[in-house]
């Protein structure tokens, strides 16, 4: 495993996750081509918000209304675009539509997106800035500090 991506999975879901709080509990993500680990589940609880991902930023933390126990919402890490969803039948398309884009401090892209047809969210982190590749509002460190 990249060491980039292994001090992603540690940032973004060793960090409040029930399984174990670091890389040495990873498993792959047998269901899905991602890098993130596939044991993850969110581990900290919120009253009156639910469970959140303890290592993502406000706004991009929190699983939403329906997601406990094993309906966690899954977080996909990808080293680049191009090894995301893509354009197409299965990408990013009427069905799959990123909501919300931003970029942290490590200069890594996040997003935010929904899948109406199933009502799921979806959370992607790309460990490159990306940005231009998205169609969608632009969340700033700004918007970031002001969300409760």
């Amino acid at each position: 495993m990249k060491e980039n991506v292994k001090d992603a999975i540690e940032e973004y879901q060793c960090s409040g996750c029930m399984s174990g709080c670091d890389i040495s509990c990873f498993e792959p993500d047998t269901t899905r081509e991602t890098a993130a680990c596939g044991g993850h589940r969110a581990g900290t609880l919120i009253s009156g918000i639910g469970k959140i991902f303890l290592g993502m930023p406000k706004g991009f933390n929190r699983l939403g209304v329906g997601f406990g126990g094993d309906e966690n919402l899954k977080l996909d890490i990808f080293e680049k675009y191009e090894d995301g969803w893509g354009e197409g039948p299965t990408g990013y398309t009427k069905w799959n539509i990123p909501v919300w884009k931003y970029k942290n401090k490590e200069g890594h892209t996040i997003i935010r997106g929904l899948s109406p047809r199933n009502n799921r969210p979806f959370l992607q982190v790309f460990l490159e800035d990306c940005m231009d590749k998205f169609n969608c509002l632009e969340i700033t460190q700004e918007d970031v500090d002001a969300m409760d």
